[in-house]
């Protein structure tokens, strides 16, 4: 049968690359943003920028997400290679179309929405670790709060620290000081995002161990869901850095511009906030949504200035993406499991 054949999970395997790499492509966004509209960086510096610093997070930032994605949402027993890819066949849809329409999603929920939907598509809502989803659910919401009340904070605390110096020295301090804070983003940003891919691989690679018990690559052959081997943590940072090196340039303009104005200190103190709040998920093993954290952090700048520096009705409509990220993927998880089933079984 095809589903049981080492070809087959070495195909999905490479699926969960280009979900990877779209994720990049996706959420580029979130680390070149700001950066770019504060005219800091060119937008070819800006991704090249974002790219390297993505790739870097591979070398000692920890795996918890990926352990939590690997085997803290699904009941491995239930997880076979057509559950895999009904959830990336999921999440990938759901992230070109938010990528077409311009809306800054969640990849991250896209994910996890369509990995849950295809699993309850096969075997009802028990296939759930419910406790495991209470987490990623709840950070939903404090995700944008957390980066929003980090970004004014700093907002405030720098306008205070600085009042004394003139609109150019500071302009010119921080246009150098922004190009460290985009490095911590993105270096949150590759350490977060990146671990999501590495737990579907593993949490795949597991539940198909007994394929791989002869074959000639040894490091195929996974017992343990809490153990993430480094050619796939090195693999997963490779493709969402190439992702966000071709970066997504539609969504770009609406984090850059649309939500509020930016100048190099308004950049810095989002994107300062959005990492301290990336990294606090990731070192808790919490697979947040890099795109809820910075919006939140740049709504959270402009706010500091005045509240009508905001404009909150973009803001509504994005967070209503947001709210149907995980039902809508998960609904195109569910399908996408049952074709695969009656076509390839």
């Amino acid at each position: 049968m095809i589903v049981e054949s080492i070809p087959f999970i070495l195909a999905i395997i490479a699926v969960a690359f280009v979900f990877d790499f779209l994720n990049g492509f996706h959420d580029s966004a979130n680390s070149i943003a700001t950066v770019v509209s504060t005219r800091v960086l060119s937008p070819l510096a800006a991704v090249f920028w974002a790219a390297f610093f993505n790739f870097v997070a591979a070398f000692g930032f920890g795996t918890a997400v990926a352990r939590t994605i690997g085997g803290g949402l699904i009941d491995l027993s239930i997880v076979d290679p057509l559950v895999i890819l009904g959830g990336l066949l999921g999440a990938i849809a759901w992230d070109l179309v938010t990528w077409y329409a311009g809306i800054p999603s969640s990849s991250s929920h896209a994910l996890i929405g369509g990995y849950g939907g295809a699993a309850v598509a096969k075997a009802g809502i028990h296939a759930l670790i419910l406790g495991g989803w209470m987490k990623p659910i709840l950070f939903i919401l404090l995700a944008p709060l957390l980066g929003m009340a980090l970004g004014l904070g700093l907002m405030v605390a720098t306008a205070w620290t600085f009042r004394g110096f003139t609109p150019r020295r500071i302009d010119r301090n921080f246009r150098r000081l922004q190009l460290v804070s985009a490095a911590a983003y993105s270096l949150s940003h590759g350490t977060n995002d990146a671990q999501k891919t590495m737990g579907i691989i593993v949490g795949l690679l597991v539940t198909s161990q007994q394929l791989f018990v002869d074959f000639p690559i040894r490091a195929l052959h996974l017992t343990d869901p809490r153990v993430i081997p480094l050619w796939v943590i090195l693999c997963a940072h490779a493709a969402i850095a190439a992702g966000t090196f071709f970066g997504g340039w539609r969504i770009v303009h609406t984090m850059g511009s649309r939500i509020t104005r930016l100048k190099p200190v308004h950049g810095f103190c989002a994107e300062t906030g959005g990492a301290i709040s990336v990294f606090l998920a990731s070192w808790m093993g919490i697979p947040v949504s890099t795109t809820h954290t910075i919006t939140g952090a740049i709504a959270g700048v402009g706010a500091a200035r005045r509240i009508s520096a905001v404009r909150w009705g973009l803001a509504g409509r994005i967070v209503w993406a947001w709210v149907l990220t995980i039902p809508i993927s998960a609904g195109i998880g569910g399908v996408c499991y049952y074709i695969l089933r009656f076509s390839l079984t």
